[in-house]
């Protein structure tokens, strides 16, 4: 049976979060062209929103709840991060990829800011078919507060479980997870409250590189290990090799 690689695009490695949805067109050409480099490898990749909906989220303060003047705010983070995926979508099949952008506000929902229930079949039998499903982090509708962002992050360690990938990987625009500017090789749940790690510089969300983490040991608890590495090394953790980044594993001696 084919392994399938779940890999993540950082936001802030397709977009300038500094400007408001300016995608970076040249970046998502040199990524699409490693993956279709890889054709024997089956995928499923998600992207971070970057600069195209984290704008909009707070502009409207989603994750705060919805009322009447924040339920606009739906329409238009969702169309700031579908801009988005339509873009990294046409990237892929330019690149020979047969890519097909799903939008998590159609198959998600969420709870106080957790997945409650995400569809994963139908992503299944794509994969089976050699489509190459493109999600992204999205609002949803929440049960609790009418609705919420749910990060790519979290989808990935949902997607993980689900789909039975033993490959994750991150591409972000830093070489790993930072130390006093060194990159820390390893990190499990022991170890994890030792470190530094802030959010992000820019507007996000999400949590930035410690929500990150959170994700991903939860899904490092449940056995799967995950790579954080710079995006110029999305060919070598395809390839299986040595990427110089981090990788979140669970904790040595835990069952």
């Amino acid at each position: 049976m084919t392994e399938t690689v779940i890999l993540k695009l950082g936001g802030s490695v397709i977009t300038d979060k500094s400007k408001e949805c300016t995608i970076d067109h040249a970046r998502l050409r040199e990524i699409a062209d490693q993956i279709a480099a890889r054709d024997g490898t089956t995928h499923v990749i998600v992207h971070g929103a970057g600069s195209c909906g984290h704008p909009e989220a707070r502009r409207y303060r989603i994750n705060d709840g919805l009322d009447a003047k924040t339920v606009p705010g739906v329409y238009f983070t969702h169309a700031a991060v579908s801009r988005l995926n339509a873009a990294v979508v046409g990237a892929l099949r330019d690149a020979g990829v047969e890519a097909i952008g799903i939008h998590p506000l159609d198959l998600a929902l969420a709870e106080g800011g957790r997945l409650a229930s995400l569809e994963t079949r139908h992503i299944a039998e794509m994969i089976r078919y050699g489509i190459v499903p493109v999600l992204h982090g999205d609002v949803v509708m929440d049960r609790l507060k009418g609705a919420c962002i749910v990060s790519g992050d979290q989808l990935v360690t949902r997607f993980a479980v689900a789909l039975g990938s033993r490959r994750v990987g991150l591409a972000t625009d830093v070489a790993g997870v930072l130390q006093d500017g060194a990159v820390v090789s390893r990190i499990d749940r022991g170890m994890v409250g030792t470190l530094d790690v802030g959010g992000s510089g820019n507007t996000d969300v999400t949590g930035g590189m410690r929500g990150k983490l959170e994700e991903l040991l939860t899904l490092a608890d449940a056995g799967t290990d995950s790579h954080i590495f710079h995006v110029s090394k999305v060919g070598r953790f395809l390839d299986g090799a040595e990427h110089g980044g981090t990788i979140v594993t669970r904790r040595r001696g835990v069952p």
